[in-house]
């Protein structure tokens, strides 16, 4: 049998092209080569940097919170952007933030629709309003799924509040507050000198408090002047921190007041979307993201900052009666009838939000497990709970 791999007999127009094509490959590695022992010169681009501030005193474990959401953003952009973090004060005081946002004195924002609700009683709706019917993440969900986003932007327009926001961390129940004297009824509030914010400001008025609306970092030496005798901030990690066991023994933990509450990640519109559609897919998802690291990092200390309060501070750590919880529903139907009257916009909102509660709180209780009863079973009766 005769070899045909080059023989006399193979045709010379089957040979010039192999011998073109292996001479051209040759040429194309020896050129693969030079490149890649020759110096290698890196062209770095500069990251695109937004400015963020904080809503945050700078021992509010919500500054730990918004940094877990700016490394993921700076993580995952590659070094193509970078979010710088600033605590409250550091451009702005707390509740100016939005506006310094929309004005473009900041990028970007952390902090919750509360701090604005000055600019509309329905800011309070989007993360800190009292009871709908659903808990924080119920309500989150409503956000992403239930039309609620939608809602935001519209108001947002509506008042010229030039922004993008995302949302994240929906928050535990925020206890009742620091009290100097105990209370045991829902008549012993009344007349009550109490710090909140946002609607839950005029809930609180309605049940005869007397409310006065300060930033985080303000409480504690208001309470130590006597300019207000109880009051709420969020969480027992936060309220340690600043110091609320040192102005006060009796935590009531437990309320409808903010139920619902979660941070609010803002951005000025003109710096969002000149940003490539990817870095703006990354703003958005690390808020999901952080979501559920924020509730992991919240579980893990504000328990343990409870255990605390309790042990080492020595605060009398109760539930809220019951009596409470009724008195601010009861509040909460006159507040929501009134301002429902007043303003089209809040009854759409609050209409909204009550249709995915009813559909959504009867999933969830009729399937709920009686957790409780197991915590009890393995742990025995919970002190301070009926």
């Amino acid at each position: 049998m005769t070899d045909r791999t080059f023989t006399d007999a193979t045709p010379t127009s089957e040979v010039k092209p192999a011998r073109r094509r292996f001479l051209g490959a040759a040429a194309t590695g020896l050129a693969g080569a030079a490149a890649m022992s020759a110096p290698m010169i890196s062209v770095a681009q500069s990251p695109i940097v937004l400015k963020m501030q904080g809503a945050w005193g700078a021992k509010d474990i919500f500054n730990e919170m918004a940094e877990e959401y700016v490394k993921r953003v700076n993580e995952m952009s590659g070094g193509r952007l970078r979010i710088d973090y600033l605590v409250a004060g550091a451009v702005v005081k707390p509740f100016e933030v939005t506006d310094a946002v929309n004005k473009g004195v900041l990028d970007a924002g952390h902090t919750v629709p509360v701090y604005w609700y000055g600019k509309s009683k329905v800011a309070s709706l989007f993360g800190s309003g009292p009871i709908n019917g659903c808990d924080a993440p119920q309500t989150l969900a409503w956000i992403y799924r239930g039309g609620g986003l939608e809602m935001y932007n519209e108001l947002l327009k509506k008042i010229n509040l030039d922004l993008v926001g995302y949302f994240a961390m929906p928050m535990p129940t925020q206890p009742l507050g620091w009290f100097k004297k105990p209370v045991k009824s829902a008549d012993d509030m009344k007349g009550l000198k109490y710090r909140t914010v946002g609607l839950a400001a005029d809930l609180m008025q309605e049940m005869g408090l007397k409310v006065t609306q300060l930033p985080g970092g303000e409480i504690v030496p208001a309470m130590d002047r006597g300019v207000i005798e109880a009051f709420e901030f969020n969480n027992p990690t936060s309220d340690r921190r600043f110091g609320a066991q040192d102005v006060a023994k009796n935590y009531m933990m437990g309320s409808f007041h903010q139920a619902m509450e979660f941070f609010e990640i803002v951005f000025n519109r003109k710096k969002h979307d000149a940003l490539p559609k990817d870095l703006q897919a990354i703003l958005r998802y690390s808020a999901e993201a952080a979501t559920a690291s924020n509730y992991w990092t919240a579980m893990d200390n504000y328990s343990r900052d409870l255990d605390d309060l309790i042990n080492k501070d020595k605060v009398n750590v109760t539930r809220t009666p019951k009596s409470i919880f009724e008195a601010q529903l009861k509040a909460w139907d006159v507040l929501t009838k009134k301002l429902s009257d007043e303003d089209p916009f809040f009854k759409r909102v609050v209409d909204s939000q009550r249709a995915w509660s009813k559909r959504v709180g009867r999933y969830h209780f009729l399937n709920d497990a009686e957790y409780r009863m197991g915590y009890e079973h393995i742990h025995g009766k919970i002190p301070g709970m009926a």
